[in-house]
């Protein structure tokens, strides 16, 4: 690990915002193809004895649908280092811009629950740039400490669409698109919640904001984030999950707004079977905590069963 950079405060929206947008510009813009080798800068930004703002953290369970209570949600990690991740995508000697980077892959492993009134310590740093069939794909690591404890490591991956030397190779199967079984329950979200979430998370991407500006970035209209349907999806399960306990997330295909898609979740019991729907539907999870916290989630496209998020949950 490179040089560490404390910071006196979080970056500000306004400040990381301006910069990705300077960023896409011609000429003084980063370059619209980066190279796979590019050197990724080796700097680690922290910011310590970071508060959680209760109002803040209440306005995101109202419209994730997670639990305000003592300790953290499990998803929102992500929203804790979010403007460190942004810090870093936006210096100058970060090969791509952050606006358009496409989040794909999101894994938080939580070693224990983090109290709603603990300092926290949160250390950010890119790493591990690769390529991929539709461009290249770098990690954003961030560790969460309670003093010297470690509590928390959130890995957000970014793809960089682009060319490169993996882009001919053959494709696997397209998502299936065949009317999907009947769901556990189903989640509804619309432009004014995606705004409401924005608001509480901090993540102003114009991608989600309006129709207009998503048209901007080739969208037909404004999507959802793909942490507000991680984080809706975990909602029914998430008191049922042990202390230590990994949460991966792939996205799909992006949620059009507004939308209606079916939220599916299953226990994984011992043997690596599935033992039903959980709490959000009519299943034997609903009578009790999972001993290992093994759940498979999915949201579905209601109409063609395309995937929008698969996800897992895996205790220690």
């Amino acid at each position: 690990m490179g040089k560490t950079i404390t910071l006196q405060g979080a970056p500000g929206t306004a400040e990381v915002y301006s910069k990705a947008v300077g960023a896409m510009l011609p000429v003084i813009g980063k370059p619209a193809r980066v190279r796979a080798d590019a050197t990724i800068p080796d700097r680690n930004y922290r910011l310590e004895n970071v508060r959680v703002d209760a109002d803040k953290l209440h306005a995101y369970t109202r419209v994730t649908g997670q639990r305000f209570g003592a300790t953290l949600p499990l998803t929102y990690p992500f929203v804790l280092q979010f403007p460190l991740a942004m810090k870093v995508m936006t210096d100058n000697d970060f090969p791509f811009g952050a606006v358009g980077s496409v989040h794909v892959e999101n894994s938080i492993h939580r070693l224990r629950p983090i109290g709603i009134d603990e300092p926290l310590t949160i250390d950010t740093h890119a790493e591990n740039l690769r390529e991929h069939r539709k461009g290249l794909l770098i990690d954003m690591v961030s560790q969460i400490s309670v003093g010297s404890e470690l509590v928390t490591t959130q890995v957000a991956t970014f793809l960089k669409q682009q060319r490169t030397s993996l882009s001919d190779e053959p494709r696997g199967p397209e998502p299936k698109q065949t009317t999907p079984p009947p769901p556990d329950s189903v989640l509804s979200v619309d432009l004014g919640r995606i705004r409401q979430y924005a608001e509480a998370s901090g993540d102003r991407n114009p991608i989600h904001m309006s129709n207009l500006s998503a048209k901007a970035f080739g969208f037909p209209k404004a999507i959802a984030h793909g942490m507000w349907s991680a984080a809706a999806a975990v909602a029914n399960v998430e008191a049922q999950l042990p202390d230590d306990v990994t949460y991966s997330v792939r996205f799909g295909k992006p949620i059009l707004l507004p939308a209606k898609v079916n939220l599916y979740t299953r226990r994984i019991d011992g043997a690596g079977a599935a033992s039903g729907p959980s709490a959000s539907g009519a299943g034997s999870a609903a009578s009790g905590p999972s001993a290992s916290g093994s759940f498979d989630i999915s949201i579905l496209n209601r109409r063609k069963g395309y995937p929008h998020l698969t996800a897992t949950t895996r205790g220690a």
